[in-house]
């Protein structure tokens, strides 16, 4: 059940389609993002990163999920 990186910016693309997004990782479940969007303007970091973890569709949720681990760090686009 690995997922591979282009398949997690697709995700995160879907529901940020104008984000910067840089995904890393080849091992087929730990990878590290950084989304940077406009619409996080005005939010905190916890409600960034949950507005990009919900894009994930449940590839997180319990040990069947296919990403395994995810290091986020989310910004507001100036």
């Amino acid at each position: 059940m690995a997922i591979e990186a282009h398949e997690i910016e697709a995700l995160i693309r879907a529901a940020f389609p104008a984000a910067k997004i840089t995904v890393q990782g080849d091992d087929g479940a730990h990878f590290s993002a950084e989304v940077i969007d406009a619409s996080f303007k005005g939010m905190n970091r916890v409600q960034q990163q949950r507005a990009v973890y919900a894009s994930l569709k449940g590839k997180m949720d319990g040990p069947s999920g296919a990403l395994h681990a995810l290091a986020l760090t989310t910004k507001a686009a100036e």
